[in-house]
């Protein structure tokens, strides 16, 4: 399915729905969609597709999907739930992965905030360790939830590693990017978005810059994020982790940065 997401090309849902685990889980955009659904009987009595609004629920009828997209791209695996929840049975975890396996093609992106699970189910299937065209990823908000999720990260078998920093609710002050690949930014969206100040974003730019890790700075968020845009001291962050840059260079642009301030 099509995406406004700005670090994606496609979104897929083998999974729908999903259960509250942390604070960045507060105003979920899925579940504010979903559930304008509930009970909602289209024309010809059909039920709509989120009519039990954000109640998890596989979809394995739509796990072919990816074997009929001819193109090469970027796939964000389950925006609207969460592949590694409690919810999912491994089984269908393994039939997820096995799809993903056999569309290489494609760059999957997959995103959790239940990174034990993603730990542990990982570490019994070492072939991912060269699937570098599977990124696992975890959600970081905070200190506290964040950072434990970022060391079970670590301890994963992954071709790429990522970190979705968003939203960012507070400064994380010094991270250990160590073995990540990627990080993402963003702010809080909607009418009850949480305040992200500039200084934690240039923190992690600056850091994931001198670790030589692709930085995406997705947006500032807010009640209008059209209106606050993806500008960070002037220009955009698109990079990817394909796209990876010398470190040098890396550093150059944010000193360069910091002498027009």
């Amino acid at each position: 399915m099509a995406t406004k997401i700005e670090w994606t090309d496609e979104t897929w849902n083998p999974v729908t729905g999903c259960v509250k685990v942390s604070p960045g889980c507060r105003h979920c955009y899925a579940e504010t969609f979903a559930e304008r659904f509930r009970g909602v009987v289209m024309p010809g009595g059909k039920l709509h597709v989120f009519n039990r609004g954000f109640d998890p629920e596989l979809r394995p009828e739509r796990l072919e999907h990816p074997l009929k997209w001819r193109e090469p791209r970027r796939v964000f695996v389950n925006s609207m739930s969460d592949l590694f929840g409690e919810f999912v049975p491994d089984s269908f975890i393994a039939r997820v992965f096995e799809v993903m396996r056999r569309t290489q093609r494609h760059a999957y992106q997959v995103l959790t905030k239940r990174a034990d699970r993603l730990a542990a189910w990982t570490r019994r299937n070492p072939w991912l360790l060269g699937a570098r065209h599977i990124w696992l990823g975890v959600s970081v908000e905070d200190r506290k939830y964040g950072f434990p999720r970022i060391e079970r990260l670590r301890d994963s078998n992954a071709g790429i590693r990522f970190l979705s920093i968003e939203p960012l609710l507070e400064d994380l002050g010094p991270i250990d990017l160590t073995a990540v690949d990627w990080v993402i930014v963003g702010g809080e969206s909607g009418h009850y978005a949480r305040t992200m100040r500039a200084e934690w974003v240039r923190n992690l730019r600056d850091q994931a810059v001198a670790a030589g890790v692709p930085f995406f700075f997705k947006q500032w968020g807010g009640i209008r994020k059209d209106k606050t845009g993806r500008l960070l001291d002037g220009r955009t962050w698109d990079q990817f982790p394909e796209l990876r840059r010398g470190r040098e260079r890396l550093r150059r642009q944010v000193w360069e940065l910091h002498e027009t301030e």
